[in-house]
């Protein structure tokens, strides 16, 4: 079978200022349609990697291209559309306006139309963008980031600033993107978010790649099952039970990862008789992303 061409591929990629690494030599190879979530703590070279692949820094060392071409080029910014974390528009032009002249810069866009009811921007199209809040001006950077019907599509952090039903809309549409066979590489906090939309996920810490795997995959990383409970057995206990790799203890309920369960559970209700409202799961997404984006496998 023929294998998809790369759409977004690095290899040994580096990025310095100065004396501080921000990419320590990453190797990656994005291919075909789909969600792609980087996650990472502030730091970590999520960013700094998004502005390489647009050719707004240029890179260090090592090898990137972005759909077969050199990032910067004007063959690689007709099919790109981005949403960065720090961005604006000009204040007095129309929110049409705006979606009316980013289309210009492309040569099979979308209609403005259908880029207005795509993103649910009918009530405030005609408004000027300074008079929008936080959330409808990122709902129009949205719209364009996708009105050139780009291949490749980057979101640093898309969802920032958005309320619920907001980010919930923003979701659709970018499934919707997937499967018309585009390409989407976000950055986000959210775990909620990777999870609900990722078909790949890649922690980042420290300007490395950690993790690079399916969201059921990357849980199987972390081994072992989260305990969860209200017990009168000290921190300092638990921690050294059989099995026990990590304790956490949040109001009146401890929670602790084993990598031996049973042994584990056996140990602490012979210590405490009467430990309450005990549950046992497999790590979630989010217990995996502190573990590996802190350096701990």
């Amino acid at each position: 079978m023929q294998q998809s061409p790369s759409i977004l591929y690095a290899s040994n990629l580096k990025k310095s200022y100065g004396t501080v690494e921000a990419i320590k030599g990453i190797n990656l190879n994005i291919q075909g349609s789909g969600v792609y979530a980087i996650l990472g703590q502030n730091g970590a070279g999520k960013t700094s990697l998004i502005k390489c692949a647009l050719g707004l820094e240029k890179i260090t060392s090592g090898t990137l291209q972005v759909i077969g071409s050199a990032p910067g080029t004007l063959q690689a910014k007709r099919q790109i559309g981005v949403i960065l974390q720090d961005s604006d528009l000009p204040d007095l032009l129309t929110v049409k306006e705006q979606i009316t002249l980013f289309a210009s810069y492309y040569p099979t866009p979308f209609s403005v139309e259908k880029t207005i009811e795509m993103c649910a921007l009918e009530d405030f199209a005609d408004k000027r963008y300074k008079k929008l809040s936080g959330g409808q001006k990122r709902r129009a950077q949205f719209a364009l980031a996708i009105v050139g019907n780009p291949q490749l599509i980057f979101l640093d952090e898309p969802t920032t600033g958005l309320d619920i039903e907001a980010r919930r809309n923003l979701w659709a549409v970018i499934r919707d993107f997937a499967k018309q066979g585009k390409t989407i590489v976000l950055t986000t906090h959210y775990l909620e978010e990777a999870e609900n939309l990722a078909d790949r996920i890649m922690i980042m810490n420290s300007g490395i790649i950690v993790a690079d795997a399916s969201p059921s995959e990357i849980q199987k990383q972390s081994k072992g099952s989260v305990i969860r409970c209200e017990t009168s057995t000290s921190y300092e206990v638990l921690q050294k039970l059989t099995g026990v790799s990590s304790v956490s203890i949040s109001g009146r309920f401890s929670e602790i990862h084993s990598t031996d369960v049973n042994q584990s559970l056996s140990e602490m209700l012979s210590l405490d008789p009467n430990l309450k409202d005990l549950t046992v799961n497999q790590p979630k997404l989010e217990d995996v992303f502190g573990r590996l984006s802190q350096g701990v496998k």
